[in-house]
Order: C-alpha cells, then sequence, then structure tokens
C-alpha cells in the first residue's frame, strides 16, 4: 500500500527533529540494528524474537501483503522507533487494529511513542478501522502509562499468558479504545504541552 505525505518531519517536544516514515524493503539491517541494540531486559515480552534475520524478512513480508502498516522514526539514518499497527485483512475483526510502539532508552519520555501512535490511528482510521487494541505485559508500566494517556481501558487479563525468554510467567493485559476516544485523549494532551507533529 501507498502512503501518501511521507516521509514527513517530526519534532519532539525538547526539539529533537526527526523523520518518519514507511517500514519499506530494504530495511531489514537498520530494523535489526534497532532491536539488536536495544537492551535484552526490553526485549523481554515482545511477541518475536526481533534480533533475528528470518524475522525482519517476515516482518517485510507482511507489509508487503497489507497485513502490518509500519513506521520508523530516524534521525541520520539510524531508527529510534519503530510502530506497526497489524490488522486482519478479513474476518470478523477486520474492523480492529492491533498497536505496538518501540522506541530506543535514548528517545524516550520526549512524546514519540504517543506521536506516532498518533499517526498510525489516523491512518487506521483512513482505512476503515475504529477500534485498537494494545497487548501489555504486566510490568511493562512505562506502555501502561503510555496508552492510558491515549485513553485506552484494561478489557482483559490472561493470567500466565507470557513467557519471557527467561521462562518466567507473566499475565497480559488486553487494553483497548475506539478510534473517536483516542482522538479526543490526543487533542487534550496536544492541549497540554507542545505540538508534536509537524
Amino acid at each position: 500500500m501507498r502512503l501518501e505525505g511521507f516521509p514527513r518531519p517530526l519534532t519532539l517536544r525538547d526539539g529533537t527533529s526527526l523523520t518518519v516514515r514507511p517500514v519499506k524493503r530494504g530495511d531489514q539491517p537498520a530494523l535489526l540494528a534497532f532491536y539488536r541494540e536495544m537492551p535484552q531486559e526490553d526485549r523481554l515480552f515482545l511477541k518475536d524474537d526481533v534480533t533475528t534475520e528470518s524475522w525482519a524478512d517476515r516482518f517485510i513480508r507482511r507489509i508487503e501483503r497489507g497485513e502490518a502498516l509500519s513506521l520508523v522514526a530516524e534521525k541520520d539514518g539510524a531508527i529510534l522507533a519503530e510502530a506497526t499497527l497489524y490488522r486482519p485483512r478479513h474476518g470478523w475483526s477486520a474492523h480492529v487494529g492491533e498497536l505496538r510502539v518501540a522506541v530506543a532508552r535514548s528517545h524516550r519520555r520526549r512524546g514519540l511513542a504517543t506521536s506516532l501512535a498518533g499517526i498510525l490511528v489516523k491512518l487506521a482510521t483512513d482505512q476503515g478501522a475504529d477500534k485498537i487494541v494494545v497487548e501489555v505485559v504486566e510490568n511493562q508500566v512505562a506502555a501502561l502509562r503510555t496508552f492510558a494517556k491515549l485513553g485506552f481501558q484494561q478489557e482483559a487479563v490472561l493470567r500466565g499468558h507470557v513467557k519471557d525468554i527467561r521462562g518466567a510467567r507473566r499475565d497480559l493485559l488486553i487494553l483497548a479504545n475506539d478510534v473517536s476516544h483516542i482522538w479526543a485523549a490526543m487533542e487534550a494532551l496536544v492541549a497540554d504541552s507542545s505540538p508534536e507533529v509537524h
């Protein structure tokens, strides 16, 4: 799927300037570098082993099939964040998107995750999605805080559903929000701080 308006500039709350663009074939090495540089504890609860070439190839194929829409924020050619919206193309949940966001530690707490989520929500709305869900492991405090700011509410808890790469079991929280509520929450955030997307 061809997306209009990209690449686009993104200015964070602290004035840092980044570029946001869709992920494309050929980005595998940069994606792997981004995830391999991420501390292991930050990768404990990811669904896939995002440090392998096989994952990167599968990920690009999903994007090319239209099963996922992924954006990266980069500076000087280095990826600093990656956000993906997964959405089934057919079936009873075709109106629902699943959002995932990963940000380099060096660029957290600057509004980057919120900005990327906002761009993906807008794109999902344009494509007909009216509900967004996220899956968060119980002790991912920063992620829970980010999505709470966007108005996500807990809808379910799957006890002991996640086993991290160390073998420890954790509860998986399913958070959800319909698109109209997300936009209201985002407008409130923008009103409380300087604009992040230009």
